[in-house]
This record gives structure tokens, sequence and C-alpha cells, in this order.
């Protein structure tokens, strides 16, 4: 018996991380999906947007829980241009969550998917290094959408990170205030298998792409291979 419950726990040991990495790698595969549909949609993200975007955020299907006070929960991925300029091709991602709560009179639950773009260096760098609170510690606003938008536009200009959602088949401009934003470090070593920090992911390359993310990554270096910003 006591050799029996010997292997049962080795046996445990090899499958809770398997399993645990295929939920993250499932998650980036989702969230390369998402990006890919909305780039591909007539009124999407606008490539002037897009090509100022130092980092995108991809959170599929948000769970909302609205009783009178709405609660959102989810887990994503964020890529960003390589390097600490952010100046290069888009790197590999790391896990992220955002969580928070928002007011309202909406009853019911609803799986959004998110897209946010970070328009700065500074709120890249400030949500690699601690929880951002959308709206206090970064200024947040719904994201222009259509091709014909533009980025000079006081809205795209004035906020650090634009936020999207898409909810049965809708895509629009959304405003995230009052969410939170931070990094999943225990996502990031389920799915690269260590211990390793948002900020060695994205500033030194620790880690190769992984093939989960290849798909969001040729999606997003296509739509937008050259950063216009100079911040």
């Amino acid at each position: 018996m006591k050799k029996i419950l010997v292997g049962l726990g080795l046996a445990l040991a090899f499958v809770f991380p398997a399993l645990a990495q295929d939920k993250e790698a499932d998650r980036v595969t989702n969230s390369g999906k998402v990006m890919n549909e909305i780039l591909d949609t007539p009124d999407d993200i606008p490539k002037s947007v897009l090509d100022n975007a130092y980092c995108v955020v991809i959170l599929p299907s948000v769970l909302k829980l609205s009783f009178g006070l709405g609660s959102s929960f989810g887990r994503g991925v964020m890529t960003c241009r390589g390097g600490k300029t952010f100046h290069g091709p888009w790197g590999a991602p790391t896990m992220m969550a955002l969580e928070g709560a928002s007011a309202g009179l909406q009853f019911g639950a609803q799986a959004t998917d998110f897209v946010l773009l970070l328009m700065s260096s500074r709120s890249a760098s400030s949500v690699l290094n601690s929880k951002v609170k959308l709206g206090g510690n970064a200024t947040v606003a719904a994201g222009p959408v259509g091709r014909t938008a533009s980025a000079e536009t006081d809205v795209t200009m004035r906020a650090e990170i634009l936020s999207y959602s898409r909810s049965r088949g809708i895509f629009a401009g959304i405003s995230l205030a009052g969410s939170t934003l931070r990094a999943d470090n225990g996502a990031n070593k389920n799915l690269y298998g260590k211990e390793v920090s948002a900020k060695a992911i994205i500033f030194h390359k620790a880690e190769p792409v992984p093939a989960c993310a290849e798909d969001l990554l040729a999606t997003l270096q296509k739509a937008s291979p050259v950063i216009r910003s100079k911040n």
C-alpha cells in the first residue's frame, strides 16, 4: 500500500504541473484567436492607434458579474515590443490578471473579450512592476474604433491605456476605470515551467516565445511591425 501511495504521489507531481501549463497555453492560444478576429473586423482597432502602442493586453472571456455592483475577473496575456525602449518586434508574453469592480445596475453574468493598449513606456513599466489601478495609477479611456479613426485625438493622446471590449459580436471602446491590472507571475511559472517575472520576460527576454504564442505575435507583427511613438 505504501508503495502504491508513493507511486500515486509521484504521478500527481508530474500531472498537475502539466495540466497547469496546458491551461495557460490554452489561454495564450485563445488570446491569439481573439486578437486575430478583432483585427479582421471592419470596425477594428485603428492602425494609427495600434502603431503607437507599446504593449497589448488581451483578456479572453472575462467574466463580469453584476448584481447591483459589477465585478470583473479575467486572465490573459500581455506582449510588448522588444527591448527597454519598446521599439523591437513583439516578444514573448507575460500572463496578466484583471480584477475590479464598477458601479452599475446590470444583472446576470456575461463573458467579454477585452483588449488594452498601453500607450506609453510609463504605463507598460508600471504594470510590470506592480498592480495598477486603471483610472488611478494610470489614465484609461475607451479606445477609438474604425479604420478612419486617428491616434491624434484628445482622448488617445491623453490616455496611458486605451481599452476595448467585444461581446456578442460587437466590438467597441469601453472604459475599465476602477479595475486593476497586474502581472500574474504564478501563471508565468505554470506556462514557462519555472519561476520567472514579467519584467524578466519583457525587458530581458528571459524566455523564448512559446509555441502557443506564435500566432498571436505573427498577427501583431503583421498588423503593426513598427512603433510610431517616440515617448
